[in-house]
């Protein structure tokens, strides 16, 4: 199995009203694509971080492999969601990616 973490840091020019909108968006598009993408075992996105936190929110995600993870990456639905909730409004990304 291959874990798929990823933080983002949302653009400043937000409200923190804004922000909150914006991490509800991406949470509830991001956990939508449970059970539809082949090799996704499991998908999560915390969106509450406590004030020491250095990152708006994380997804936390289990693929069924490395290959699995890259049919993810491609699929239309993640890109839709990429494309509409999470690109426009974030200004960082870090990722890391490991066999488990």
């Amino acid at each position: 199995m291959v874990k798929h973490i990823i933080l983002w840091n949302l653009k400043d020019e937000f409200t923190p009203e804004e922000k909150e909108n914006i991490r509800l968006g991406i949470k509830e598009g991001l956990e939508s694509l449970q059970g539809k993408i082949e090799g996704l075992i499991d998908i999560k996105v915390n969106i509450n971080g406590l004030s020491s936190s250095t990152a708006d929110l994380m997804l936390d995600s289990t693929f069924e492999s490395e290959e699995a993870l890259k049919f993810y990456a491609s699929h239309p639905l993640h890109q839709e969601i990429a494309n509409l909730r999470i690109r426009p409004f974030t200004k960082q990304r870090s990722c890391l990616d490991f066999e488990v």
